[in-house]
């Protein structure tokens, strides 16, 4: 027997890039990774959190040969460094493997940097990066708990603390698992769901005074 695959044809279980994958279908799926030095195309770390239609929670990652140094700042920062990414995958493995699952899902992440790292190591490789229907954790908690807006913040060390989060930041399975635990908590403190809470807010109409 084949090993067993989703419906879009994405196999499950443990993967040859090292993600171990389950069955859909999911709500959303929240996306972090961790880079080996400034440039935000050296991913050596992507983490993957499936959220399915019972908030249940998957969290998985896989660290990436990033093809580039690392620095000292970075290897502190999050502990990864080339001793942990050797006989890793390069970054189009992982990506080939995660596009046919991320393609059809709504991703979110925490702040911008998350696309601008795959859209650059795309461009790194000489790849297209991916049409993804990215969304924000960052716009969506600042929606749900305005009372952080110059109180310490939406970031993740913030929004830890404040929520009571339980994840280890900087570990990129744990950051996006974080994403989508602030992601949840906004849609319990609002009433509304994740897609209305991302959505722009409109503008209040500007009145014209008309002199008569």
């Amino acid at each position: 027997m084949g090993q067993e695959r989703g419906q879009n044809g994405m196999r499950l279980g443990r993967t040859p890039g090292g993600f171990h994958l389950v069955p859909g279908p999911f709500r959303f799926v929240a996306l972090d990774v961790e880079t080996a030095n400034s440039d935000p195309s050296s991913i050596c770390q992507i983490g993957l959190a499936f959220v399915g239609y019972d908030n249940s929670l998957h969290v998985t990652s896989a660290y990436v040969d990033p093809d580039q140094p690392f620095s000292g700042f970075n290897i502190q920062l999050h502990g990864i460094g080339p001793e942990k990414v050797r006989g890793a995958a390069f970054f189009p493995v992982l990506l080939q493997e995660l596009h046919l699952v991320l393609a059809c899902q709504p991703l979110i992440q925490h702040s911008a940097f998350d696309a601008r790292a795959i859209a650059g190591a795309c461009r790194a490789y000489g790849l297209e990066p991916p049409a993804w229907a990215w969304k924000n954790s960052v716009s969506i908690a600042r929606r749900a708990f305005p009372e952080f807006i110059g109180n310490g913040g939406h970031g993740l060390g913030h929004l830890k603390r404040a929520l009571a989060l339980e994840f280890e930041h900087h570990d990129a399975g744990e950051d996006a698992k974080a994403a989508a635990l602030v992601v949840l908590r906004a849609e319990a403190k609002t009433g509304l769901q994740f897609e209305q809470l991302a959505a722009p807010v409109p503008k209040p109409a500007r009145v014209v005074k008309v002199a008569v």
